[in-house]
């Protein structure tokens, strides 16, 4: 563990269940020293303070760059992301937020240029990269072993919707489960298959079983991409589907030389299988348990120990946010 003194100093903002959840991880690399919380709720915020005793209470982001933090964990409402991302970068502090970075591409770029202009360290919590399974199908990718790939499937349905009333004023969240849900479907299949050009764009989002009505949110979604290279990526994603069990994740992708793929076991949240298939047969290539979480957030702590500035793979979460955009029918974006 480094020494105490030399550690950076984070500050957490917002600390309900998901940043205390990171904020334990980032702790548990040694990297880091939570030196304060800010959270609207007392409750919460005495909760986080049982991670780490030592940390000031203080009043939200001010209170927090108050303290001369070496770094901020945010994990607030989204509208609040960019604005409070891009104060903390201006600020001198690097920033590790919760998804998504911006409510489309023009915001996610506004974070990432004060990032670079700061030479800060920014990533945002798409934790799915880091499941062992999705690094095993990336590396089978990286590697040609399941050929030209010509198609991926990724579906993320969710038997719940989300509790809180802001998501679903698109004013405040940006959109519905596309937003929510589909942010890590999108990632996961640019960052497996290594940021290809995207050429074409079809969706159909619905609410209630209905074509989405202004003003409202998607809660089923359904998207058509096609690649430059001539693939083609399916993305489905939802809030509130019966489908029989709390959650449907998967992300599958298939090659001249065979296919791989991501897939949740039981109806579960957090437990993954990755499977490689020949033909009509199979291999197990990673099983459950796998404690993938908090990866994403232990990364961000353990790069800023080591003094990690500006990465230039910030650059990848506006493609992220401009294929969101594409299928929110909100422009083209960059490729």
């Amino acid at each position: 563990m480094a020494d105490s003194s030399q550690r950076p100093r984070v500050g957490f903002l917002g600390v309900g269940w998901i940043g205390r959840q990171r904020m334990e991880a980032m702790l548990r690399t040694g990297a880091i020293e939570a030196a304060a919380i800010a959270d609207p709720s007392p409750d919460m915020a005495a909760e986080a303070r049982k991670l780490a005793p030592g940390a000031a209470l203080v009043d939200g982001l001010d209170g927090l760059l108050a303290q001369g933090v070496d770094g901020i964990v945010i994990a607030t409402p989204s509208a609040l992301h960019v604005e409070q991302s891009i104060r903390a970068l201006e600020a001198g502090a690097a920033v590790f937020c919760q998804k998504p970075l911006g409510r489309d591409a023009a915001e996610a770029a506004a974070v990432v240029a004060a990032a670079r202009a700061a030479d800060r360290l920014l990533a945002v919590d798409l934790s799915y990269r880091f499941t062992e399974g999705m690094r095993r199908i990336r590396e089978l990718l990286d590697g040609g072993a399941l050929g030209t790939v010509f198609a991926a499937d990724l579906v993320f349905h969710n038997a719940y919707g989300p509790d809180k009333p802001w998501f679903y004023d698109p004013a405040l969240s940006g959109g519905g489960c596309v937003m929510d849900l589909g942010v890590h479907l999108v990632d996961l299949a640019l960052w497996a298959l290594d940021f290809p050009k995207v050429t074409s764009v079809s969706s159909q989002l619905l609410s209630g079983g209905a074509p989405l009505a202004p003003g409202s949110v998607e809660d089923y979604a359904v998207a058509q991409i096609g690649l430059e290279s001539g693939a083609s990526v399916r993305l489905a994603c939802s809030w509130r589907l019966p489908a029989g069990c709390e959650a449907v994740i998967s992300a599958a992708f298939y090659g001249t030389g065979g296919g791989a793929a991501l897939r949740n076991v039981g109806g579960s949240f957090y437990d993954f299988t990755a499977e490689r298939f020949h033909g009509t047969t199979s291999e197990t290539l990673v099983s459950p348990p796998d404690e993938w979480g908090g990866r994403a957030a232990a990364d961000w702590a353990t790069r800023l120990g080591q003094g990690a500035r500006f990465d230039p793979a910030a650059e990848r979460l506006v493609e992220v946010a401009a294929l969101l955009d594409r299928i929110y029918g909100r422009g083209t974006g960059p490729g």
